[in-house]
């Protein structure tokens, strides 16, 4: 169901960007919008790995140094059928991890040094299952896709914004062109704003299939699944220094809020998560 959510959410982005680029551009402004997008975002995509690991002033460290972090990640990559990843440190208390690279080929998994001290080996096995199965159904790509998308979207959303309030003036009579400033400012705005909840329902997406890909990897739901409490619980006490645009790769959102901010959050609930797992036990 989350492949086809996925797919669904993907589709809908697909569309507003279109529908969206013929309103305000035609087919060559939709176009140029995507372009644009996409070489920023291929950027990223081509050196996420780089880039992230050394925001985070990871340190990769060799199987002498962490025998354990490196036999469970051989065991799962070799139950998997997956590459051997690099394996990376970053040196903070809050406990996390993430996984990064722009293919299996060339990838890597990250955790804290407070993940390790809190976490059993049974727990961290279902940690790094979670981040295995991110890299095996290349998450990266798919979120990298979704974000080009979304730019573009915001892109000709903002354009559209400036071109109204700076040279749509000059049929102002009757208050006409107020009005349609105001419709402008208000669709664009609304597109962006539907652009980007989409975009974070597609990383919540991915986010339950990792937790169940990670959950059959490891062998047992319920490692996950204390792994998932007991981060959740440490993560309230101990902030992690993230940077926001980066939070859809932790396991654990490093970013806190409630309420309406859930919309907007990369992550799903902690508590759905932790359910479904534990419904998984019981199959």
């Amino acid at each position: 169901m989350n492949q086809i959510k996925t797919f669904i959410l993907m589709a809908l982005l697909t569309v507003l960007l279109v529908l969206l680029g013929n309103v305000v551009g035609g087919r060559n402004g939709a176009l140029f919008a995507l372009v644009f997008a996409g070489v920023m975002n291929f950027g990223v995509y081509w050196f996420s790995d780089r880039i992230v690991l050394k925001m985070y002033r990871a340190q990769e460290v060799t199987e002498a140094q962490e025998p354990v972090l490196h036999r469970i990640v051989r065991e799962l990559t070799v139950r998997g059928g997956l590459p051997m990843p690099k394996v990376y440190i970053i040196p903070q208390d809050a406990p996390n991890a993430f996984a990064t690279g722009r293919n299996p080929e060339h990838a890597a998994v990250a955790v804290t040094t407070g993940i390790k001290g809190l976490l059993s080996e049974e727990e961290l096995k279902g940690v790094l299952a979670h981040e295995l199965t991110h890299i095996g159904h290349r998450d990266i790509l798919i979120g990298t896709i979704a974000a080009t998308i979304a730019g573009a979207i915001s892109f000709i959303a903002t354009m559209a914004r400036w071109g109204a309030i700076f040279g749509g003036g000059g049929d102002d009579r009757e208050g006409g062109g107020m009005a349609q400033l105001v419709v402008v400012i208000v669709l664009t705005t609304l597109a962006s704003l539907a652009a980007l909840l989409i975009q974070m329902a597609i990383s919540r997406s991915r986010e339950y299939l990792a937790d169940e890909g990670g959950a059959r990897l490891a062998g047992n739901p319920l490692f996950l699944a204390r792994a998932l409490a007991k981060l959740d619980a440490k993560a309230q006490r101990i902030p992690m220094e993230a940077n926001p645009s980066t939070a859809h790769m932790f396991i654990v959102n490093p970013l806190r809020g409630g309420g309406m901010m859930r919309l907007f959050s990369t992550h799903p609930p902690m508590e759905e998560r932790i359910r479904r797992l534990e419904a998984m036990s019981h199959r």
